[in-house]
């Protein structure tokens, strides 16, 4: 791999922040949407730096692209969440969120494109 640790991989720590933004914009819907939206969003978003960590640990090219394509599913989820989210609630910034979350989409891209062609 091109790290010593999942750890130093940009799109982690960026996963990182984005669960952190999550946790913050969920923090402002209503106590109603504890086991709904905000449940699902913070799930979503959580997903996506454990698929990274999990699929750099099984040590296998193909299988870390596998975890990489469940992230990228599970960042896909979240903006679709994102946009449920800002519809119902939007008083709320979704800005540091949705900038994030593009950013690691973005990265996944690139990453799992580069994975690839090593094929």
């Amino acid at each position: 791999m091109y790290a010593k640790s999942y750890k130093e991989l940009i799109v982690w720590q960026k996963s990182i922040q984005l669960v952190k933004a999550v946790y913050a914009v969920s923090e402002g819907f209503p106590k109603a949407e504890m086991y709904g939206l905000t449940s699902q969003m913070r799930r979503a978003a959580v997903s996506i730096p454990s698929n990274i960590a999990e699929g750099y640990k099984r040590k296998s090219r193909l299988e870390f692209l596998q975890f990489l394509s469940i992230a990228e599913a599970s960042a896909a989820e979240l903006e679709t969440q994102v946009i449920i989210a800002k519809d119902l609630y939007s008083e709320i910034d979704y800005r540091p969120t949705e900038q994030l979350l593009e950013e690691v989409q973005k990265i996944l891209v690139i990453f799992i494109r580069k994975l690839n062609a090593k094929r």
